[in-house]
């Protein structure tokens, strides 16, 4: 898919980005990091300026059915000046019911386009750590790298190394996520992101309900308790992430565009 920022959405956080209580400044955030997923026609939607739009290989059946004609097509949106990053896209084999091979066909595919297009890479990897990472360092050695709802913590060191941003969903706020939260804690500040991964994951004390983005202040709250800093703070460390992150975010925020 290809991370769209809604236009009024932008003047909006522009004006509070810096004011650190508003709710509206993390649901952003959030939403660049995976929340509320929409398949639509970018072509009109952008144009209309609608909110974050992804095109999304919706399955990897349809995935493997992607040409390079039709690859050019999204490579041409890319240039739109709120597109702010490429993904997610990865590997997930949880259930192992896509073929392997055309996961990494298409993840190649974006993981080149964001070169291309000179954006951010947003990445999926679930059950799938070995494979992902050895993508990453053959082909995105030179890319702002996000690892989309972090669970990778035993390879921690490994990825922080690299550079990549980490980006915590509502996953972290469970009891028996230990190893989550002990990656939460040890992170460097200026690698740290959060999100909540609408409509999935939603974090506790409301799990088994339905997530969406304004439920990013829970995490915000516990992630905070467990850097023993205040949340005021970490928005404010989050918020200057998600600009290094996401560089024409930052561009447009600082312009009011």
């Amino acid at each position: 898919m290809v991370i769209v920022a809604k236009a009024r959405e932008l003047e909006r956080v522009r004006q509070l980005f810096h004011a650190l209580a508003d709710e509206t400044r993390l649901r952003i955030i959030d939403r660049l990091l995976g929340g509320e997923q929409c398949v639509c026609d970018l072509t009109d939607r952008l144009e209309a300026g609608q909110s974050r739009l992804s095109f999304h290989l919706k399955t990897l059946k349809e995935a493997g059915l992607v040409t390079d004609e039709q690859m050019a097509g999204v490579e041409e949106l890319t240039g739109h000046p709120r597109v702010v990053a490429v993904g997610e896209t990865g590997f997930d084999f949880y259930r192992d019911k896509w073929p392997r091979d055309v996961q990494e066909d298409v993840f190649v595919r974006h993981v080149d386009l964001a070169h291309r297009a000179g954006l951010p890479l947003v990445v999926h990897t679930r059950d799938a750590a070995e494979t992902t990472l050895s993508v990453l360092a053959e082909r995105a050695c030179e890319l702002r790298v996000i690892l989309h709802c972090f669970s990778l913590p035993s390879r921690l060191d490994e990825v922080v190394e690299r550079g990549y941003y980490l980006s915590f969903a509502g996953n972290v706020t469970y009891e028996k996520a230990s190893e989550l939260h002990e990656a939460a804690r040890a992170v460097p500040a200026h690698l740290l992101l959060l999100e909540t991964d609408a409509p999935w994951l939603t974090p506790a004390p409301l799990r088994g309900r339905p997530n969406r983005p304004a439920l990013v202040a829970k995490v915000y709250g516990f992630v905070a308790a467990l850097r023993s800093i205040s949340v005021e703070d970490l928005a404010a460390q989050v918020a200057t992430n998600a600009g290094h992150a996401f560089p024409r975010l930052a561009e447009q925020l600082g312009s009011g565009k």
